[in-house]
Parts: C-alpha cells; sequence; structure tokens
C-alpha cells in the first residue's frame, strides 16, 4: 500500500552495496509530496490543528510544519509592497498584558506585519521595511489613540499629520468607559441608601440606540425616564457618535463644538476627561472626513484571530501564532509550485 504522503524511497547501487539518496525535490527538507502538502494546507485551512492531524495521520509538529513552509513560501511570493490604506490594531495574545501589534491591509482585509508587544519599536519595524518613496504612496492609517504608533507613523510617513485617522470604533470605546464609570460610581452612592435602580443595568447603557435588544427595550426605557447621572452620560455618548454621520467635515465641526460644550458642562468627571482627549486630537478625528476609513475590518480579523487561537488549543510559542496568523489571515499564496 502507497500513502499519499509517501514519498517513494531512491536507492543508489553500486559495487559498495545499495544505500538510499535524497530526493531532488526535496530541498526543503519535506518528507510530503507536492500533491499531500497541497491537500494538507486545504485541511489546515478548514479544520483546527488537532483535527488536521487526526485527518492527515500526521504529528502536530509536522502540520507546523507544514504551516511554516507554506507561510514562508507565500510571504516570499508576495513580496515587498506598501499599502496605501492601513489599520493598525493591538492584539492581546495572554494574560498580564502581552501583546502583538497588528499592521492590516484595509482594502485587501489582510494581515501585513506582525509584531510582539504595542511599543514604537513594534511598528516601526514593518516601516523600516520600505524606502522613504514608498512610504509617501501610504494615503491613510487607521489607528487608535496611542502614543508609542503615534510616534512611528510621524517618524515614518510624510505628511502623517493629514493621514492619521483615530478609528471611531476605539473612540466610542472610551466614552463607553466613561459612561460605565458614571454608573458605578451612581450605583454605589444609590445602593448605600437601599436604592437598586441600578442594579443589572450595566450592559443597557453600552449598547447603541438601534442595537438594544427588544426584550430590555421597557426597562431601558423607564431608566431614561428617571433622573440619572448615567442617563446623561449615556445621551452624551450617544450624541458623539452623530459626529461621522454629516456629509462635510464642516458640519461635522459644527456639532463637535457644541457636543463638547455639553460634554464638558455635564458637571461628570470622567465624561469631561474623554472630551477633553477627543479635544485634543480632533484634527485626526475630522480627518475621517478626507479619508473614510475605520478600522472596523482589522477588529474583525482581531476576532478571527481569537477564533484561530482557540481552535489551535493555545500556542507553544509566539512565532506559532503569527504563522497561524499569516496562514489563516495573510491572504498569502500558500500552496508549493508543481513541477
Amino acid at each position: 500500500m502507497t500513502y499519499l504522503h509517501a514519498r517513494p524511497p531512491r536507492v543508489d547501487c553500486s559495487k559498495h552495496g545499495v544505500r538510499q539518496v535524497a530526493l531532488p525535490w526535496a530541498e526543503d527538507k519535506s518528507r510530503f509530496t507536492l500533491l499531500f502538502e497541497r491537500l494538507a494546507i486545504d485541511v489546515l485551512r478548514e479544520t483546527d490543528t488537532l483535527g488536521a492531524t487526526r485527518i492527515l495521520r500526521i504529528s502536530w509538529d509536522e502540520a507546523w510544519r507544514l504551516m511554516e513552509r507554506a507561510v514562508q513560501r507565500g510571504l516570499l511570493a508576495k513580496g515587498s509592497r506598501i499599502c496605501s490604506h492601513i489599520g493598525v490594531d493591538e492584539k492581546a495574545v495572554a494574560k498580564g498584558h502581552h501583546y502583538m501589534t497588528l499592521v492590516c491591509d484595509l482594502k485587501e482585509g489582510t494581515v501585513e506585519y506582525i509584531s510582539e508587544d504595542r511599543k514604537q519599536t513594534s511598528l516601526d519595524g514593518y516601516f523600516t521595511h520600505f524606502s522613504e518613496r514608498q512610504r509617501a504612496k501610504v494615503e491613510a492609517i487607521a489607528m487608535d489613540i496611542w502614543d508609542p504608533y503615534l510616534a512611528s507613523v510621524k517618524a515614518f510617513v510624510p505628511q502623517a499629520e493629514d493621514k492619521i485617522v483615530f478609528d471611531r470604533y476605539h473612540l466610542m470605546v472610551h466614552l463607553c468607559e466613561a459612561v460605565n464609570t458614571v454608573r458605578k460610581q451612581e450605583h454605589r452612592a444609590r445602593k448605600k441608601e437601599g436604592d437598586e435602580t441600578l442594579t443589572g443595568s450595566k450592559y443597557l447603557w453600552l449598547y447603541s440606540k438601534e442595537n438594544l435588544p427588544e426584550k430590555h427595550q421597557d426597562r431601558f426605557d423607564e431608566l431614561k425616564s428617571l433622573n440619572l447621572k448615567t442617563g446623561r452620560a449615556w445621551a452624551i455618548k450617544e450624541s458623539f457618535r452623530e459626529l461621522w454621520e454629516y456629509a462635510s467635515r464642516g458640519w461635522a465641526e459644527r456639532h463637535f463644538k457644541k457636543w463638547y460644550f455639553w460634554a464638558t458642562h455635564s458637571r461628570l468627571k470622567p465624561v469631561i476627561q474623554k472630551a477633553r482627549m477627543v479635544r485634543r486630537h480632533i484634527h485626526n478625528v475630522l480627518t475621517y472626513y478626507a479619508h473614510p476609513i475605520t478600522n472596523a475590518l482589522a477588529e474583525g480579523l482581531n476576532s478571527k484571530i481569537q477564533t484561530i487561537k482557540q481552535k489551535a488549543c493555545g500556542f507553544r510559542n509566539v512565532e506559532h501564532f503569527k504563522t497561524a496568523i499569516y496562514f489563516h489571515c495573510g491572504g498569502l499564496n500558500l500552496y508549493p509550485a508543481t513541477h
């Protein structure tokens, strides 16, 4: 019986006897046929690593070597190209604030670069692959307000001030944090007086208006009708969402001025702090109207990466994690060339 993955042995017969010799196609030292590698790549794409080892009857280490070779081939074939529209995001890889920096192509929906940590040097590594002339081709960069990333982009991308777009998703996360802090403070104060009005309401205040589940609508309407600090913080948060709904930057600027006055006169300290943070960076919030991009695609890739992590039952090291991300999210041609 001949298995699909078994290479036929080559022997040399001489006066010294019979001995096995290397095959001419085995420069990558793989014991698998090209046909089997193509099959294995398809299987690894569709199932978790453990499931693939059972289907293919190979070991865990052999599965990872197949993936590593596929990624190396794909990266080599892809060559060096800079993206015109970039998304920069972080991914938590373990407990204890261990992160990876991801650079995504927002047009193609692929992960282009992965680096450990979320320092300035983490993102510098992407830009140093390219010449100044190539970096000038970057048109827009969507990112969170994170000083090390800002420093890297400003150091390497010409006219970065007008190309950075602070992502609306991350900005709304900041406002949601302010609402939740107000809720916790108010709930703590009311609870001391025996008032349980806000008990179990945490996630109701974090929904946007249109996404609130219908089953919670009656209770939320009742909460909004009360004179709650949390209700005011929620209203301010919802008004901020309208910043991206205007037809022009001019109208958005007018909305922001009114919103900023309301937020900073709300007497809600967490809201005031977030409003001032947004005010400091408002130029790169409103660059959205020149470059209407968001990191929603990068966040989608982040979710896919989390699924990859769960399917792999964890990773023995960071390099394996990087390999898996490139394998599933890199948009690479992973197949070996046929001879």
